[in-house]
């Protein structure tokens, strides 16, 4: 029994040694996978490297936005005055629900078609002539207002420039309103150009760049500008960076021999060797003919001894902002001649779950283990048996034993009565 115990520790031992490799490739296995999303980051022509921002030189006259596509320039405008929405209010009774005078209203927005309102004996009085005016959805909204001089009936157009502006009349000794505010749009110039808007958010003048009018400034240009939304584009760059060192340090940390002569449970993968390799060489892909950005040194990005990558945040941010076409053709051209494709190609190489050397790497892996702990399972069962077995075969002995004095008793009068 001694040899096969010996046997199965051996084969206890090895199991062990296999999950320790198990737990090894699969927290490279994700951090490989951690990766592969931050280098699609970069790639992704929809992701942060198009990301586009528009500054103002005077936000308390007006902000911007802008998307991805938007070009690179700058904008002069000035803002005349902003789009106003056009209100009346009634003349004061005592309380909401104090009657009044019975007759009808007219309400036009814009150059609509006038809206007549009844007031009679169902309606008069200020909350429930608003609630009237509300339920006809002409593009107003009613509301009760109290002042000092009592309770008024205020009636707000839902549009806001000109093409809101209300025309409200009185007949038959109905409520008399007083215009509050006129709807006017908003006027403005864009280089030089005038611009009219219905609202205070202009859209459609400079393609793909919103503006916001907070206050007008006649005389007072307001300079917007926009370019490379710098900040989350050098994070995407930096989230690489850290993601693919993570990686790099998981590879140096199975092939480092330690001060006891051991390395790491994968160091002889060829899987890893070959991770490491790949990887490193698609750090040091230059690509040709893309102006002043050919491979990650032009970017501020350099190589270690340890083969992890160091970022100058300055020489980064300076590229992203002077040179943004040739960063994106960088990482994210689709012909093999970029390095986004080539990182891609490596890294999917590497990390694709169905085919991804590293996923085979895991398969391979899983079914030694799954082999294993059968061979595992039929030898204790083997073992189980034999030891069945040899406790029968004592037990028999164990018998014989017992019964041995009796026979040898038995032998000895036989032998007396013969002398």
């Amino acid at each position: 029994m001694a040899f096969q115990t010996a046997q199965l520790q051996g084969m206890q031992s090895q199991q062990s040694q296999l999950t320790t490799e198990q737990n090894a490739l699969t927290s490279f296995s994700n951090d490989l996978q951690a990766l592969s999303n931050a280098a699609f980051t970069l790639t992704d022509p929809a992701g942060p490297l198009t990301s586009v921002a528009a500054t103002s030189s005077n936000p308390s006259v007006l902000t911007a936005t802008a998307i991805s596509g938007s070009a690179n320039a700058a904008h002069s405008i000035t803002v005349t005055n902003l789009a106003t929405t056009s209100s009346a209010y009634s003349a004061a009774v005592a309380t909401s629900s104090t009657a009044i005078a019975t007759g009808s209203l007219s309400i036009q927005v814009g150059s609509g078609t006038a809206v007549p309102v009844t007031i009679d004996s169902s309606n008069n009085t200020l909350d429930k002539l608003a609630q009237t005016i509300n339920s006809k959805n002409m593009g107003v909204t009613a509301t009760v207002i109290n002042d000092a001089s009592g309770a008024r009936l205020a009636i707000v157009s839902n549009t806001s420039g000109a093409p809101g502006d209300l025309t409200i009349t009185s007949s038959g000794g109905a409520l008399s309103f007083t215009k509050g505010v006129t709807g006017t749009n908003a006027s403005l110039t864009v280089d030089g150009i005038p611009i009219s808007s219905t609202t205070n958010t202009v859209t459609s003048v400079i393609p793909g760049v919103t503006l916001n009018l907070a206050a007008p400034a006649p005389g007072a240009p307001v300079t917007v500008n926009t370019g490379p939304n710098v900040t989350p584009q050098a994070a995407a760059v930096n989230s690489f960076v850290s993601a693919y060192n993570t990686v790099m340090g998981d590879l140096n940390k199975q092939f480092t021999v330690d001060g006891s002569g051991q390395a790491g449970p994968l160091a002889a993968d060829s899987t890893l060797i070959l991770a490491q390799n790949q990887l490193l060489s698609s750090m040091a892909f230059a690509m040709k003919g893309n102006g002043s950005v050919n491979m990650l040194a032009d970017l501020g990005i350099t190589m270690n001894n340890d083969g992890t990558l160091s970022v100058n945040n300055s020489a980064l941010s300076s590229a992203l902002q002077n040179n943004p076409a040739a960063v994106q053709a960088f990482f994210q051209a689709t012909t093999a001649g970029s390095f986004g494709a080539n990182l891609s190609q490596d890294v999917n190489l590497l990390a694709d779950p169905t085919s991804g050397s590293v996923t085979q790497d895991m398969t391979g892996l899983q079914q030694s283990q799954s082999d294993l702990s059968h061979q595992i399972s039929d030898f204790q069962g083997q073992l189980a048996i034999t030891q069945q077995q040899l406790t029968a075969q004592f037990d028999q002995v164990d018998v014989m034993l017992q019964t041995l004095p009796m026979m040898l008793t038995q032998i000895s009068q036989q032998l007396g009565s013969l002398g």
